[in-house]
């Protein structure tokens, strides 16, 4: 009995984990879009941008399958993205049947601009943390990412 109750309540706990992490999700996103409205960017724009940002050139099918997106959506988003100059098609130097999306610096310069600018908003809401409490928060994220992948 004691076992079935320990569960009902480790579910409880994990069904209230789940919903935090929703709506923390859900502000942070909203949070975002704030952000970008003051760009010339979209929100699928500035996910397409931070993938290079973080992994560097790839091909549209490699971004494509990090954005969940159709091929043909992915074209399209990087044809809009290369007309304002944020990312220019680049062949590959080992296979010229290859083309990479390649970040330019005006891309570069959206992203590092608007991370900032999120983390200064994180930062503005963790003021009423102690220095220990966002330690534990940023090692108990860490490891749920890791366990995640």
């Amino acid at each position: 009995m004691k076992v079935e109750n320990a569960q009902i309540t480790d579910m409880t706990v994990v069904a209230n984990i789940e919903k935090e992490l929703r709506y923390i999700s859900g502000i942070i996103k909203q949070k975002g879009r704030e952000i970008l409205s003051n760009y010339t960017i979209t929100p699928p724009q500035f996910v397409a941008l931070q993938w290079l940002f973080e992994d560097g050139d790839m091909t549209i099918g490699e971004l494509s399958n990090k954005m969940f997106l159709a091929c043909s959506t992915t074209t399209d988003l990087v044809d809009r993205m290369e007309k304002n100059e944020l990312v220019m098609r680049v062949k590959d130097p080992n296979d010229r049947r290859v083309v990479r999306i390649h970040l330019l610096s005006e891309g570069e310069r959206i992203i590092e601009e608007v991370i900032k600018k999120r983390q200064g908003y994180l930062n503005e809401v963790l003021t009423n943390f102690s220095d220990e409490e966002i330690q534990i928060l940023q090692g108990s994220l860490t490891k749920l990412h890791q366990e995640m992948r």
